[in-house]
């Protein structure tokens, strides 16, 4: 089945043992889930009907930090048959169906473990991220505190890394979109919110695995963080030492050009797990178009929400951070934070400026096989 849905150089990557790891991480967020449940006092507000509004405002927790999450959650227990679901969108309401299952979330960790502990640094930030829930919802502390602060943020360098099986797949699948969309003469290249180097990685070393690294005439690391930046920039200055590398500090929000982005200049602009954070997705996109050359492309790396409201497993984290939950909503293409649908990217960029979109792989061939299958690359030309 497999073979009939993925193109045969992403097939690979999607082994028995990856797709068993993608399993376990989903049940073990699940598991997650229902102990926030628990321990935010959401067992008794939900005992009867309630809306997500009602939810919060019976629990004490602070409105615009918390509906989003809690609307996640919700949802997450209602497709899993711990709550039911009385009516549809804003005003569905929610209630237990009978006792909170016991479910050991670490049973699901240790199995994890003895299958492939390369997952591992997932589940850490998965667990960071749990731990203080309660305390992000009552106005205590914030996303950004917990799970960005000087005590948690060597997790991330673990994360966001090749060697993490879970996330090397995004970095993976845009390389191989990316080398695809880079044409053949080859040109600039210019990432955005490169984190700390794992997806440049990915890329260069798959085109200079195919012969194709000299063809590069320079590319631009840019990224918002300094710590990440600097890292990046000694991994890859290291790593590469035959591409012309920048690096800049870049802030997808604002102005291109106050990175050092030169309009027109770049062949490819991409991104893994970055621009479903814009602030105002239109702006980024835009700027994107501006530093594109003519018939240049737009590769995203994404986690794609494969049907509208579906929740993701993966937002257990990023619900916590308010980039993620508060972006410029357009209702036609970007009705909600965070992740979007494959027919919500192809309108989004079709919207502002890009043509011949494609999503590889398909997610909307897959999805109805396969509903957990969330990864892909968003694939567009400047029109």
């Amino acid at each position: 089945m497999r073979a009939a849905l993925l193109p045969p150089d992403i097939l690979p990557l999607f082994s028995d043992s990856f797709v068993r790891s993608c399993d376990l991480y989903e049940e073990y967020v699940f598991r997650l889930t229902l102990t926030v449940f628990r321990r935010a006092g959401l067992e008794a507000v939900c005992a009867k009907p309630v809306t997500t509004d009602e939810a919060i405002e019976q629990a004490g927790f602070v409105a615009d930090v918390a509906r989003v999450p809690i609307d996640w959650v919700l949802r997450t227990l209602s497709s899993r048959s711990v709550l039911a679901t009385i009516g549809e969108g804003p005003a569905a309401r929610y209630r237990l169906r009978g006792g909170l299952p016991e479910l050991d979330a670490v049973s699901v960790r240790e199995e994890q473990e003895r299958h492939d502990p390369s997952a591992l640094p997932s589940y850490a930030i998965a667990t960071l991220a749990a731990e203080h829930y309660p305390d992000v919802w009552r106005g205590r502390t914030t996303g950004e505190s917990v799970l960005f602060g000087p005590d948690t943020i060597g997790a991330w360098f673990d994360y966001f890394s090749n060697a993490n099986v879970l996330y090397a797949i995004s970095n993976a699948i845009g390389a191989i979109a990316s080398g695809a969309a880079l044409p053949d003469a080859g040109g600039a290249i210019l990432e955005l919110g490169g984190g700390l180097g794992s997806g440049a990685e990915a890329l260069l070393s798959r085109l200079r695995a195919q012969g194709r690294a000299a063809r590069v005439s320079s590319y631009r690391f840019t990224e918002i963080s300094l710590p990440f930046l600097r890292r990046g920039q000694k991994s890859l200055t290291a790593g590469f030492p035959e591409i012309p590398c920048a690096f800049a500090r870049l802030d997808m929000n604002q102005p291109f050009a106050l990175g050092g982005v030169q309009p027109g200049a770049y062949a490819l602009v991409h991104g893994v797990n970055t621009l479903h954070v814009a602030t105002d997705l239109a702006f980024t996109l835009g700027e994107v178009r501006t530093a594109l050359a003519p018939g240049g492309a737009i590769v995203i790396s994404e986690c794609v929400r494969p049907f509208p409201g579906q929740p993701v497993y993966v937002e257990l984290v990023f619900n916590l951070l308010e980039a993620f939950r508060e972006p410029v909503l357009v209702p036609a293409w970007r009705p909600n934070g965070g992740f979007l649908t494959p027919e919500q990217w192809t309108a989004a960029l079709e919207a502002n400026g890009f043509c011949d979109v494609r999503i590889v792989p398909d997610i909307a061939v897959i999805r109805d096989v396969y509903p957990s299958f969330v990864v892909a690359a968003v694939v567009a030309s400047k029109a």
